[in-house]
């Protein structure tokens, strides 16, 4: 079977995922949205849990005498945890269903705050980051929502995990400041043990063994591997129709963007002279413009729009954004393009993750998932020396300049290829 038939009868297959599941009494239209909400509900906290540890570990690790130079390589190793493990994380999912995906991030994410809480000296605070490598809530839920929706309905689901994205920045950096000042340093890692211990009784009771439909249950004839992790079968996947092309579109559009994302902590100091309190409000406001944009917008254009017009926009407003970057020269000015900023990003990782898991065979979407779930753990592990590079020669400007030019060429090769994507709206 090659990879143009085995899409073709995936679509398909696809299209008639409600009626099947109908049909065979698998679950119905009620249940399959109260198993979606739940999908919701761990993933804004298992984000909340997340972004409450990323605010107090800088100020854990200097309480253990670890210098920035040493806190940049816990950073990478926990960037490097999770680009390695998306891809396994997701072929786990296809292999043993999404229950047992999410099982085994929350069962993870309690490790890792386990050992957090134990954290007193610095080799065990580098030990703590090593669950890490399973902890991936966000592809858990993506995988659920994927298996119990048809094609034209993906995106807007999808979509809608960008509300829980915002509920975790904002209270997980509220909670986080409030308990490690009220109760102690260590607070939030107790917090986060019992939360993710919740978080895994939760998955274990309220999501289904199999959330796919029984017509789907099937193997393709061309897997190469029955292994966790394997290069054949990830360029297996690149080389059905289109993915390849959009899966280089997502990681260079996003790319100049998320250096400079690395390096904010760093610019909002020195270049726009913010306190630390500061910075926590700009990050709040980024949040509340997340659950907007994902809540209200990019369901609604989806709906309307063809998903290669929406990765057309997604991409020329990025183009736009880098311009008003190499530009802006006050805090007010970001908060400004922060707007189409965060409008850009929802819909190009929104877009693009609904156009990679409609391409490859439902068997496989776990695995296509964790691809792309690798790709901000990529950023996150080459930015601090690439982004590092550019301001200290060049300047923030020169993170705009570098979005501007790589996404207007990315917006020309879209308009002149020609890739082969079935064209759907959700309803």
């Amino acid at each position: 079977m090659n990879a143009k038939t085995s899409s073709e009868g995936e679509e398909e297959a696809s299209g008639t995922r409600n009626e099947t599941l109908g049909k065979n009494g698998y679950l119905g239209e009620a249940k399959r949205g109260q198993v979606i909400r739940v999908a919701y509900v761990i993933a804004a906290l298992d984000l909340t849990f997340l972004f409450m540890q990323m605010g107090v570990m800088p100020y854990l690790a200097k309480s253990l005498g670890l210098d920035s130079v040493g806190f940049g390589y816990l950073q990478t190793i926990f960037g490097v945890l999770q680009l390695v493990g998306g891809y396994i994380f997701g072929r786990f999912a296809d292999q043993f269903g999404a229950r047992a995906a999410l099982i085994l991030s929350c069962a993870s994410g309690s490790v890792f705050f386990l050992l957090m809480s134990l954290s007193t000296s610095i080799p065990l605070l580098f030990l703590s980051r090593l669950p890490g490598v399973f902890m991936h809530g966000i592809p858990g839920a993506q995988k659920v929502i994927t298996d119990m929706t048809t094609p034209s309905q993906r995106a807007g689901a999808l979509g809608k995990l960008g509300l829980c994205f915002g509920v975790g920045i904002i209270a997980g950096s509220a909670l986080g400041g409030v308990l490690s000042t009220k109760l102690g340093i260590y607070s939030p890692a107790y917090v986060g043990l019992v939360g993710s211990l919740i978080n895994t009784l939760i998955a274990m009771v309220w999501i289904p063994s199999q959330t796919k439909p029984k017509s789907d249950h099937h193997v393709p004839e061309n897997r190469t591997s029955g292994s966790l992790f394997s290069i054949r079968e990830i360029l297996r996947l690149m080389k059905f129709p289109g993915v390849m092309e959009v899966f280089i579109v997502k990681v260079f559009a996003g790319l100049p963007i998320g250096l400079f994302m690395i390096m904010f902590s760093i610019i909002s100091m020195d270049f726009f002279g913010l306190e630390a309190v500061e910075s926590g409000y700009l990050m709040s406001y980024f949040g509340v413009l997340q659950m907007v944009v994902q809540g209200l917008v990019v369901g609604k254009l989806a709906s309307h729009c063809t998903e290669m017009t929406l990765l057309r926009l997604s991409v020329l407003v990025f183009a736009g954004v880098g311009l008003g970057m190499a530009l802006m020269r006050t805090v007010w000015h970001y908060c400004i393009i922060a707007v189409p900023l965060v409008f850009a990003f929802s819909m190009l990782a929104t877009i693009t993750d609904s156009i990679l898991t409609k391409a490859v065979p439902s068997s496989d979407t776990g695995a296509m998932l964790g691809i792309c779930a690798s790709v901000q753990p990529l950023t996150r592990t080459v930015g601090p020396t690439i982004g590092g590079v550019l301001y200290k020669q060049f300047g923030v400007s020169s993170f705009g300049y570098l979005q501007l030019m790589v996404n207007l060429g990315l917006f020309v090769y879209l308009l002149r290829s020609k890739i082969p994507l079935g064209e759907m709206k959700s309803q």
